[in-house]
């Protein structure tokens, strides 16, 4: 039987996050004292202080849930835990993982990532672009909806994140439609969500293109660990096809289900959530039940999970 760790994106963010782990394990602010050194401000600071608008701003939450999720993985490796025999990270999660995996360097990540946000932030403008989420559809009608409800804008099914729940985004006029038209097949909820950045789909295409220029300057290496990507829920180790997915993933959807059923085809029989929150925990039991998903927060939560591990051998 095999492991996996799985790396959450934004939406785990909140203040206070890690605290308790911070006051226990040195590693913790050790790791986000280098992220603040690159980034030029206190990130522990705004974690436990806010202000929270300032905390999601994408731009500023993708470099605090990189940090705190190698932040973790970091002290799993000092605690002894087993290396896993796979990793994903969900949408921005991904970069994690692949800083885990030794694809990438964590500084250069963490740099990546801010730029990454602050490209998706740029490429359409406020209140122009949106996401909503869609529950109790199945997948098909979710992408039929959105179909219907395109007419000439742009609106796809961007992550897919469990049965019964997919996130739509796209131009905001075109959202709206698309909520209608999920409500009319019989969604048992469409809302929109609070944020104006309309991920994973084809309006973030010129952020891609952008970002590309900013990879050629990364070094990326084979990953030590294979990390099953996003835009093909396959497991890669390659450095050329990881870099090129993980470019792709922008414009692209995210696998999520697709991704857990993967790992769960390839033995996994047990998963650590490696950053803030359980949102990945939550998604992983809808997806497979049988699937046990650990987190680590403290001492006991680690020991735990390192038991767990080594009953999964």
């Amino acid at each position: 039987m095999k492991s996996a760790f799985v790396f959450p994106g934004q939406g785990s963010q909140s203040i206070g996050m890690l605290r308790a782990a911070a006051e226990l394990w040195p590693m913790i602010s050790e790791t986000f004292d280098e992220a603040s050194n690159v980034l030029g401000y206190d990130v522990w600071h705004l974690c436990q202080r806010g202000p929270v608008e300032e905390l999601n701003q994408t731009a500023i939450t993708q470099p605090v849930l990189l940090t705190a999720s190698i932040a973790l993985w970091r002290q799993w490796c000092v605690a002894g835990g087993p290396r896993p025999d796979y990793m994903a990270g969900h949408s921005l999660g991904e970069y994690s993982a692949l800083v885990a995996a030794e694809s990438m360097d964590f500084i250069e990540a963490v740099k990546l990532v801010q730029l990454r946000g602050e490209l998706m932030q740029e490429a359409v403008p406020a209140g122009e672009g949106r996401m909503a989420a869609i529950l109790g559809l199945e997948d098909a009608d979710v992408v039929a909806a959105c179909e219907e409800a395109a007419n000439g804008d742009v609106v796809a099914a961007v992550n897919f994140n469990a049965p019964g729940q997919v996130v739509i985004a796209g131009s905001a006029a075109a959202v709206e439609r698309a909520i209608e038209a999920c409500k009319a097949r019989g969604a048992r909820k469409a809302m929109t969500l609070p944020v104006s950045v309309p991920s994973h789909c084809a309006l973030m295409k010129g952020a891609a293109e952008q970002l590309a220029e900013a990879l050629e300057d990364i070094r990326f290496n084979d990953a030590v660990i294979p990390v099953v990507q996003n835009v093909n829920a396959e497991a890669a180790k390659d450095a050329e096809t990881l870099k090129a997915n993980l470019l792709k993933q922008l414009y692209s959807p995210v696998l999520w289900t697709d991704s857990i059923r993967s790992l769960t085809d390839e033995g996994v029989n047990v998963a650590v959530e490696c950053g803030a929150g359980k949102v990945l925990a939550g998604l992983v039991k809808r997806i497979d039940r049988d699937l046990p998903v650990h987190g680590i927060e403290d001492p006991d939560s680690l020991a735990n999970a390192i038991a767990a591990f080594g009953q999964s051998k």
